[in-house]
């Protein structure tokens, strides 16, 4: 096994389960042996002879375990070697060739051992020892490139996973700050047309409304969700920021009970509908426009809609325009976050009103 000195996490766990498995292996064929030679007693009043007998073979499948560590411990460079050439299992034929010679090579020495430390050993013995060690050895040698092979391909999956894992946080963070120059635009719009209509005190409690907006939308992290409750408090500062502009034509409501309110949601996962509702809903319309956001817990699923008028006169929008850059980014964000278990639909009705419904996985705070 790998030295002392300056193991790697993967190595010290390699070396820990070849000592488990080590155990078990040659405990296990001691323990064999052993009962097959207790089956095979006939005088039992021999204890002496017995009992040193099996002490020897403990002694043997000890020393067993000894020159399969040794085994083992080139196996691993083998291993070592092969991984810096490219992917091990392209090598595995060779692994199997080195540990088949090796085992051949192995086996008259551990029946040596045993040859030379029993006076009444026989050379039959000696043949049968030679055989049963190469099996044995043979053996341990594909258990444990096996096990090498494991850790292996275990640690490719832990790499992948967090490679998967980084790309799928840098998605979701890119899709995230794209609400912030989205939204950074439509407001900023909104205050040019505030200050071109002449309403610079409006325009002033604006700027300073966004400044608070913008602080409280930046210091959250996109890959972290927030109470439903949290997420409509946040979007009512954004309301309150454009009926500074509209006033005089629009309101907006939200019905939420106690329970739908605990529920944890992607944070600004409602900016772009209620963006869009004010884009295409109050910003085109000359009648007074209602938005209203809407959440309920339905058994396990979260549901939420954010709805406004239409003003038949205004042009209308084709399905394209509806499905814009932020309707795309939010079923974007739920598609990468819960895949098939969340939904975006969008509801046009006969052209008098637009509504956004999300459906999601139920969570509570």
């Amino acid at each position: 096994m790998p030295p002392m000195t300056q193991r790697s996490p993967a190595e010290c766990a390699i070396r820990q389960a070849h000592i488990r498995f080590g155990l078990v292996f040659w405990g296990g064929a001691f323990l064999a042996s052993a009962v097959l030679y207790v089956l095979k007693i006939t005088d039992f009043t021999a204890y002496a002879r017995h009992a040193m007998y099996l002490a020897e073979k403990f002694l043997r499948y000890g020393s067993g375990w000894l020159v399969a560590s040794a085994i083992s411990y080139a196996l691993f460079r083998l291993h070592q070697w092969a991984q810096r050439r490219g992917p091990a299992e392209s090598s595995l034929p060779v692994f199997i060739v080195v540990a088949f010679i090796i085992s051949l090579a192995a086996a008259p020495v551990w029946a040596a051992w045993g040859y030379a430390t029993q006076a009444a050993y026989q050379w039959s013995n000696f043949i049968n020892e030679t055989a049963l060690g190469a099996a044995l050895f043979f053996g341990w040698s594909c258990l444990f490139i096996s096990l090498l092979f494991s850790f292996e391909l275990n640690d490719r999956e832990r790499r992948l996973a967090a490679a998967r894992e980084e790309a799928l946080s840098a998605q979701m963070r890119a899709l995230r700050y794209q609400i912030n120059p989205h939204f950074l635009f439509n407001t900023l719009n909104s205050i040019a047309g505030l200050i071109e209509e002449g309403s610079a005190a409006q325009a002033g409690r604006m700027v300073l409304s966004l400044s608070t907006f913008l602080r409280t939308t930046l210091s959250l992290d996109p890959l972290h969700d927030v109470p439903l409750a949290d997420e409509l408090a946040l979007q009512q500062d954004y309301l309150a920021i454009e009926r500074e502009r509209y006033c005089d034509r629009m309101d907006f409501t939200i019905d939420a009970p106690a329970e739908a309110l605990q529920a944890l949601v992607p944070s600004l996962l409602l900016q772009p509908l209620i963006e869009n509702a004010i884009k295409h809903g109050v910003g085109p319309s000359l009648a007074h426009t209602r938005i209203r956001i809407s959440a309920r817990r339905r058994n396990e699923r979260l549901w939420l809609a954010v709805e406004n008028d239409l003003d038949a006169n205004a042009p209308r929008r084709t399905e394209a325009a509806g499905f814009g850059i932020g309707l795309r980014n939010v079923a974007e964000r739920i598609r990468v976050r819960f895949g098939e278990a969340g939904a975006l639909r969008v509801d046009t009705g006969s052209g008098t009103h637009f509504r956004a419904e999300i459906e999601l996985p139920w969570k509570a705070a």
